[in-house]
């Protein structure tokens, strides 16, 4: 019998991570989690604490010496962490690119020590001010002035890739790029402007649902669970490194589409109120008008494509969130 494949992933108590770590456990793998709780949470982990192959670092992975001992027991790390969310890039911008950049680099030379294949999440948002839709990986990318601080989370995101690419090329390390388009599900956080979490929240509360803009910006919703298939898929493929991958949905909504159907799933009463961007966010900020990816290339590797729709990914949300507003 085959051993299990020990995984290590960065930022593992965090929405996607936690997802992540149970669906390894259940495919009988070895799983450590190392997150400073800075926007991850315990709650999203403790069920898996008693179980015998999963383990917990506390740490933040600029920590040296707690990164070498976790990459030295693991054969692939994902690496998860990042500062995310529009809100917290726009407030927190030297966090941002300091917590993108320097965490990747450590990551990714603790890796290189022990030979593990390693996968980057990166973000849609790398694509930019980009009008050829869907992206597409190879696509040109158009950014913002520097002078606009939602650019510095494109930018810091893409010498992610970069830094990780150049360590395949360089000394052969096995890298995989994740870009993900709008992961959405139950443990996601409403806390840094994520739009779902934050619509059915206001929904359940019978508060008014706040839209950003004009709401005829479009966006696709992928399900954590597809996603973490995903990944998974990635981890072991043996074609998958040197490359980029999109990993999202294909079904497209705008904002003002998306809070109607939040609004009539949660059988809710809430108004829908427009909100101007330099209200919810800064004087100056900019938005994308459409993010639609294209998945030909990860479904040519892997098959993969997204198995659940946009009003059931709702309905797991509002349940979720349901039961979380009556616990």
């Amino acid at each position: 019998m085959q051993s299990p494949t020990r995984f290590l992933i960065t930022g593992g108590a965090g929405f996607i991570g936690s997802h992540l770590a149970e669906a390894l456990l259940e495919q009988g793998h070895v799983v450590a989690v190392v997150d400073d709780l800075s926007t991850g949470r315990l709650e999203n982990i403790a069920h898996l604490l008693p179980h015998e192959r999963f383990h917990f670092a506390r740490a933040s992975i600029t920590d040296a010496i707690v990164m070498d001992r976790l990459a030295s027991q693991s054969d692939v790390i994902v690496h998860l962490a990042a500062a995310v969310g529009v809100k917290l890039i726009v407030e927190h911008p030297v966090h941002t690119i300091e917590t993108n950049i320097m965490g990747t680099e450590a990551v990714l030379k603790s890796a290189l020590r022990y030979g593990c294949r390693t996968l980057i999440a990166s973000t849609s948002e790398v694509y930019g001010k980009g009008s050829k839709v869907p992206f597409a990986e190879e696509d040109d990318v158009l950014l913002g002035p520097t002078s606009r601080s939602r650019w510095a989370y494109a930018a810091s995101k893409m010498v992610d890739e970069f830094l990780g690419l150049a360590y395949q090329r360089e000394f052969g390390l096995p890298v995989v790029i994740m870009r993900f388009f709008n992961t959405v599900g139950p443990r996601q956080t409403g806390r840094y402007g994520m739009v779902i979490p934050r619509f059915v929240r206001q929904a359940l509360r019978g508060e008014p649902i706040t839209v950003y803009g004009d709401g005829e910006q479009s966006r696709c919703f992928c399900d954590v669970s597809d996603v973490v298939q995903a990944i998974i898929g990635l981890a072991f493929h043996p074609d998958a490194p040197g490359r980029v991958y999109n990993i999202g949905s294909t079904e497209e909504t705008t904002i003002n589409a998306l809070a109607q159907r939040v609004r009539a799933l949660a059988e809710s009463q809430s108004p829908i109120v427009h909100i101007p961007y330099e209200q919810a966010y800064a004087e100056g900020f900019e938005d994308m008008q459409r993010r639609v990816p294209d998945i030909t290339r990860i479904h040519t590797l892997l098959g993969w494509s997204p198995k659940l729709g946009l009003d059931d990914i709702l309905r797991r949300v509002i349940a979720y969130e349901r039961e979380r507003l009556h616990a």
